[in-house]
């Protein structure tokens, strides 16, 4: 399995693009590595990849939805068994530590015998007619063909939970994955076919915006999931709403974390370092803005800078390591102009702000973990994601007025609150303006059996994860059967004055 799959899988086929032009991996820990070069897909294989997609699902749709489950356990069953093999290939590609990635794929085998348990329970309704010897109901159809657009970060889970609720509810799939984490897509789709998932039901198109531009303008795709960047996500739903498709958008975020003056110091600081550096703060959820009452500010904020700084920063698949590099050198100047656009502001760098030096971090593209304090809540690192380990530090001196920090911001996707106070958590868990809230706990650590989205500028209503996904992939189909013999005017004036 650590063969470089560096093709396009297309009808149960590895095979190269069309047009014969490739795009390189770099291991973004160690930029001498070239991980592989991988096919810069166009319509043409798009076209070919959506064919076999349409063709597999008028067999797929139609097999009973618990058999479908059967390939999903055995999927699980692979990946388990292939965790830590795939977890080193993940980190060499995409950065985060080795703990983190097998983390990545347990949510994966989670959403596989997950959605393969849903295939039982494809609910519709029974309910009453309003007319005599009438029965009505409703049951779930697949949708068709879906393209999954997906994001690096999260290179296993954030595309199997798009891609095995799709194939459990009977669709077929058109996946591109990031053109930073191709291999892992790649590694991924092979277990597909180990598993002996029937040819066409999951197709593979690598490539970078021109192979998602073709996926989600192409006429025979029914629905369209995105993960990635606001800016993306909504070229994308102008296009599907034109072309009057189904799309789920999981965008940006700028997740804040309420600490108020009763809390769990040592909880806020241990939860904190996780939220806002795990996956070296590359994360849609991760914590990027902490809110702290002025009472427990200076002590909190010297804690966590002093734990933060301890961190070891270098190459995921080394055991040592607790934060690995950005994912790519675009990424890296991204967040040295938001450290730039900080200090501009008023801002003051307590820890890092700048690349760190030494021979674990030569030749990678590394940044250390930062915190800013100083900030107020209408600078630009207070309400713009910078996707990297940067924490902004707000002071507030109430709860209220923390709420209103936190809802200031155009993204609502997570958010958390310390508190001991039980009837403040719950005034928190409806008064934040997020899809999530973590009581006591950090802004990540998504479980695959529980809906994942945001509101605002987050997402566009529709939810990954858990039971409400299923709504997604699948069509509301109505039945009336009228067993009165004689003709039953629905709607019509049937009651006497």
């Amino acid at each position: 399995m650590s063969d470089v799959l560096n093709q396009n899988f297309i009808d149960g086929i590895w095979q190269d693009g069309a047009s014969g032009a490739t795009f390189k991996n770099i291991n973004p820990a160690l930029n001498s590595d070239v991980i592989g070069s991988f096919p810069e897909s166009g319509v043409e294989d798009v076209d070919d990849a959506v064919r076999a997609a349409r063709k597999a699902f008028k067999t797929w749709g139609t097999m009973p939805a618990p058999a479908r489950g059967d390939y999903l356990r055995k999927i699980g069953d692979l990946m388990t068994a292939r965790k830590s093999e795939l977890a080193f290939q993940m980190t060499r590609e995409m950065g985060k530590p080795f703990f983190e990635t097998k983390g990545d794929v347990q949510e994966a085998i989670d959403t596989a015998y997950y959605a393969a348990s849903e295939t039982r329970r494809l609910f519709g309704h029974t309910v009453p007619s309003e007319m005599p010897n009438k029965f009505n109901m409703s049951l779930r159809r697949p949708i068709g063909v879906c393209g999954v657009i997906s994001a690096w970060n999260f290179p296993v889970a954030v595309p199997t939970w798009k891609m095995f609720p799709a194939i459990a509810c009977g669709n077929t799939v058109v996946f591109k994955p990031s053109e930073d984490a191709p291999h892992s897509g790649a590694l991924l789709v092979k277990i597909f076919e180990d598993a002996g998932l029937p040819a066409g039901v999951v197709n593979l198109v690598q490539g970078g915006g021109n192979t998602g531009r073709a996926l989600v303008e192409h006429p025979d795709v029914n629905a369209v999931s995105f993960t990635g960047s606001t800016e993306t996500g909504s070229k994308i739903g102008e296009a599907c709403g034109r072309m009057h498709k189904r799309f789920s958008l999981e965008m940006g975020g700028k997740n804040p974390a309420i600490v108020l003056a009763d809390a769990d110091l040592d909880l806020v600081v241990e939860g904190l370092l996780w939220g806002a550096f795990g996956t070296t703060g590359q994360r849609c959820t991760a914590t990027s803005r902490l809110i702290v009452h002025e009472s427990v500010h200076d002590d909190l904020v010297n804690r966590l800078a002093t734990k933060a700084s301890a961190l070891k920063v270098g190459y995921g698949n080394i055991d040592s390591t607790e934060m690995g590099p950005v994912i790519n050198k675009k990424g890296l100047e991204k967040i040295e102009y938001y450290i730039k656009v900080g200090l501009e502001e008023g801002a003051k760098v307590l820890i890092g702000g700048k690349r760190p030096t030494g021979p674990d971090v030569e030749g990678g593209t590394f940044f250390e973990p930062t915190i800013f304090t100083d900030v107020t809540q209408n600078m630009r690192i207070a309400k713009e994601e910078i996707f990297g380990p940067v924490l902004s530090v707000i002071k507030i001196s109430s709860y209220e007025e923390a709420v209103q920090v936190a809802n200031n911001i155009e993204y609502g996707l997570s958010s958390a609150i310390y508190t001991q106070d039980v009837a403040t958590a719950f005034r928190a868990m409806h008064d934040i303006e997020a899809g999530i809230t973590y009581i006591n706990g950090p802004t990540i650590g998504a479980e695959a059996h529980m809906p994942f989205g945001g509101v605002k500028g987050t997402g566009n209503g529709h939810r990954e994860g858990g039971w409400e996904v299923f709504d997604f992939y699948t069509e509301t189909k109505t039945i009336y059967v009228d067993y009165s013999g004689k003709l039953q005017k629905a709607q019509i004036d049937n009651v006497e004055d």
